[in-house]
């Protein structure tokens, strides 16, 4: 089969980007990739004399009003049909694996259905329409399943929480673990590659004046976190809940890229070879409870690449909330040291459209510095009631 290849590419997550919609955001990443892949063009634009090599560009993104996604998820789950809502994070590692295609053989490598991809997620959740979740009809509420669908995803946490009893001081242990990791990579340069800076303009709040401003590196994390302050929080969407500002996922803004190509477009091209993708998996689970969705959709794409979880160096498994992340953990039996090294998304952000491209590259380039081939995972729970795992192999120097 052919083989899929993708190379580090610079990811940015940022509350500086408000002033920017998403159209903005994403050119920035656009173009940075386009010169990394040998295709000169104008300042963010894809030069039209001599297009990337790459062949094809696939661009995600949460639509404006994102509580919509529900209401599309519940009426497939009311029509008794196979639920494919859209699929939010979990979109990057399944156009990696060739879109229609799911991956292959144990040991065999994915084929993507074009000599290249260009994939990009882009996020503006600061500029984001939070509404209603449209046009519901009566006899949709009627149907428990499709009404699950709606439960706002702060609750969805609150149920994984109480049904499998992951307590409170469970989550903030997480979610200070998550802070402390990613605070300790960024002190050691270890998103220094991966980062495209973005200058933007912004309203001064306090002086009501413009100004310009460089956005450098992730503003989520916090080095100076501590239990005792994570534990003073309240719960966020519910009286008596566990679920706080402290131990869930950021509303960020952000954009990530990632070139995809055949070997043979890759050797042809003189690319090196970062990573190449082994299987992929998505599955459902209840949506009361979506959270879980990587402890079961993980198990299929090992197997599917003939591999089990101690075959595994690194998983890079989204923290939407520290219950859902928590409960997989402890569920696959995953060692503490394995699981997301440089923070999760409690620290770095969780931009809803760019994060499964921005795990991605963390995770290859995770792998990279580790110089030995080695195996990776990246995992998310997805919307409306699935999961999505994809399993990365590091060649080696």
């Amino acid at each position: 089969m052919a083989k899929a290849r993708f190379r580090e590419r610079p990811f940015l997550i940022s509350r500086s980007l408000f002033p920017l919609p998403r159209t903005q955001i994403d050119p920035h990443e656009q173009q940075r990739d386009v010169e990394a892949a040998g295709c000169a063009g104008p300042p963010y634009r894809p030069a039209r004399d001599q297009p990337c090599a790459a062949g094809r560009a696939v661009l995600q993104r949460l639509p404006a009003a994102f509580s919509r996604r529900s209401s599309g998820g519940a009426r497939t789950t009311h029509g008794h049909r196979p639920s494919k809502p859209r699929r939010l994070q979990g979109h990057h590692p399944r156009r990696a694996s060739g879109s229609r295609h799911e991956c292959g053989s144990p040991g065999r490598e994915a084929e993507p259905r074009t000599a290249g991809r260009h994939l990009r997620g882009v996020e503006s959740m600061s500029l984001a329409e939070i509404g209603k979740p449209g046009n519901i009809t009566s006899r949709l509420l009627e149907n428990e399943k499709a009404r699950d669908c709606l439960i706002p995803m702060g609750i969805t946490s609150e149920k994984v929480a109480e049904r499998f009893g992951i307590s409170r001081e469970k989550q903030d242990t997480f979610a200070l673990a998550s802070q402390q990791k990613a605070a300790r990579a960024r002190s050691r340069g270890c998103f220094r590659d991966e980062i495209v800076s973005v200058t933007t303009t912004i309203l001064d709040d306090t002086k009501g004046t413009k100004k310009r401003i460089t956005v450098s590196q992730d503003e989520g994390i916090r080095p100076d976190t501590t239990m005792e302050g994570l534990s003073k929080l309240k719960p966020a969407f519910k009286n008596g809940g566990s679920t706080t500002a402290g131990n869930a996922s950021q509303v960020s803004d952000g954009a990530a890229a990632i070139p995809l190509a055949q070997r043979s477009k890759a050797e042809e091209l003189g690319l090196p070879i970062l990573g190449v993708l082994r299987s992929y998996a998505v599955v459902g689970v209840p949506p009361d409870i979506r959270g879980i969705g990587p402890a079961y959709a993980i198990p299929v794409a090992l197997q599917k690449s003939g591999l089990t979880v101690n075959d595994v160096d690194i998983f890079e498994i989204n923290e939407a909330f520290a219950s859902q992340a928590v409960y997989c953990v402890e569920k696959l039996g995953i060692p503490p040291e394995k699981l997301n090294p440089l923070g999760g998304a409690v620290a770095l952000g969780h931009p809803l459209g760019c994060t499964g491209a921005r795990q991605v590259i963390t995770l290859l380039n995770e792998l990279k510095r580790r110089r030995k081939r080695a195996y990776g995972v990246v995992s998310m729970c997805i919307g409306t009631g699935m999961g999505a795992a994809a399993v990365f192999e590091y060649p080696g120097n």
